[in-house]
């Protein structure tokens, strides 16, 4: 069976068959316009052409691995098939390592922590720049040292090559992130690579922010350089249908007993006795996502057929683009590097001098039809950090959270690119920001203490015209406009 391949695919093809493009949204003043949509870092919409695929596969759908019917045969040999794409997109060795899938990125560094089998003595080393799911499960089993940022957001470089040397012995991993989902800073995370196998120990990429944007080569096993284990989620590479993916050594996974156990992970049960499947299939618990993992190898082949290298130059000249503009609003503050764009992702975190960060969020979204995230992103430190929240303000910043109160609560504005987006989306936003900073906007707006976040007075839309899955207007109390997580 030979998967199917996309040829001479553009940008503009990708942008035309981005599934809800035109989707047009309500606005505050009673007009609606088309979407636009600036929260591909948190997840990403989904092809047209990875759709057809999912519908051609779905006449075939059928229970893998332990059924003898045809359509059973048919939808294993997919599912395996699947992993292969996923590894070589990825530039692993098939020979030596594997793909294991999960629901998501957070699962994987979940699943490898509990997988690793830590002792008492043994260090995780990470940094103060991770998004919370790889920092808080290598927590839970070993010692966890932090390796601090620079003024600009970017990472400690000296600090971590001295962190790695003085844990030698103890150190079992290096985990850091490929790309930053905050400031979109890009790791050297080949060079991270050598300086934590000169010292024994292994090194974990969280890849979820970088998949999408960068071509990733995890190298070969005796390459210094090499990436030992890797993980990425479908849901930000325009495959939203719940898969994540873990890659690391087939010797690894063969060892131990899986962190879940039930169906499809054994070969042999008696009351006393259990003998496990070899890997992946040990560490793929109950019926795997089929559908998801036909999605993600799809979208694979559609960003192929681009081109990463393709992709890359394109979000990096509209990073270049929206950040020269936005600096030459007074009262707009960026975070991150400003003059690197080559070494970023589409990121763009921003404040605007004097407003609440979910206010921004909100009227960009009830007045402008545009999608923005707002908040701590699932990693506050860092945006702590970024903001220059000390430890003792840290107490007082939010505090009322632990009161249910989160109006004072910081953080920032996040607007994130998709290979997709275009000069004209970025107009319409710096437009809008412009327009913020000036207070041109038409709406009262009133904060929710609860979830922190703004609601526009009057603006009420009935959600039953746009998805007939509500069968009445949902109040506005149980509405939000924005995320501060």
């Amino acid at each position: 069976m030979t998967r199917k391949t996309h040829t001479g695919l553009t940008l503009q093809d990708l942008r035309n068959d981005v599934i809800g493009i035109d989707t047009m949204v309500p606005l505050l003043d009673g007009s609606e316009r088309s979407y636009v949509f600036l929260d591909n870092g948190a997840s990403t919409p989904t092809f047209g052409k990875v759709m057809d695929c999912i519908r051609s596969f779905l006449p075939w759908y059928s229970g893998v691995h332990r059924g003898t019917g045809f359509k059973s045969v048919v939808a294993t040999e997919i599912f395996d098939r699947t992993h292969e794409v996923v590894a070589r997109f990825v530039g692993a060795d098939v020979k030596r390592n594997m793909v294991v899938f999960t629901k998501n990125t957070t699962e994987c560094v979940n699943k490898l922590s509990n997988r690793w089998g830590f002792g008492p003595a043994d260090v995780v080393i990470t940094t103060g720049m991770e998004h919370h799911s790889n920092d808080l499960p290598w927590r839970k089993n070993a010692k966890v040292v932090h390796v601090g940022i620079m003024p600009d957001g970017s990472l400690d470089l000296e600090g971590l090559q001295d962190a790695i040397r003085r844990h030698k012995g103890n150190l079992r991993v290096v985990a850091v992130s490929g790309a930053s989902n905050i400031t979109g800073i890009c790791q050297p995370i080949h060079r991270i690579a050598e300086w934590a196998h000169e010292a024994d120990a292994a090194i974990f990429v969280d890849a979820a922010q970088l998949a999408p944007h960068r071509r990733i080569d995890m190298r070969p096993d005796d390459d210094p350089g090499h990436i030992d284990f890797l993980a990425l989620s479908a849901h930000k590479m325009y495959a939203p249908f719940g898969i994540g993916v873990l890659v690391g050594p087939i010797d690894f996974f063969e060892q131990g007993e899986p962190d879940m156990v039930g169906g499809g992970v054994v070969d042999v049960v008696t009351l006393d006795e259990v003998i496990w499947k070899h890997a992946p299939h040990k560490d793929e618990a109950g019926s795997p996502n089929v559908v998801g993992a036909v999605a993600l190898a799809e979208s694979i082949a559609i960003l192929e057929s681009v081109g990463m290298e393709t992709i890359r130059e394109h979000e990096r000249a509209l990073l270049e683009y929206a950040c020269t503009r936005l600096r030459k609003i007074e009262g707009v503050t960026l975070y991150g590097p400003t003059s690197d764009f080559a070494g970023r992702v589409g990121v763009i975190p921003f404040t605007v001098d004097g407003m609440h960060h979910a206010l921004v969020a909100a009227i960009l979204s009830a007045e402008g039809g545009i999608g923005v995230r707002n908040g701590f992103f699932c990693a506050q430190p860092y945006v702590k950090k970024l903001l220059g929240i000390s430890k003792e303000q840290e107490l007082d910043a939010g505090c009322g959270v632990g009161d249910g109160d989160r109006s004072g609560t910081p953080g920032m504005v996040r607007a994130s690119l998709g290979c997709y987006s275009n000069e004209a989306d970025l107009d319409a936003f710096i437009a809008m920001v412009d327009r913020i900073v000036r207070g041109d906007y038409k709406g009262t707006y009133r904060q929710d203490p609860v979830s922190g976040s703004f609601l526009p007075e009057g603006f009420e839309p009935d959600l039953s015209k746009y998805f007939p899955f509500f069968d009445s207007v949902v109040p506005a109390k149980n509405r939000t406009y924005s995320e501060a997580s």
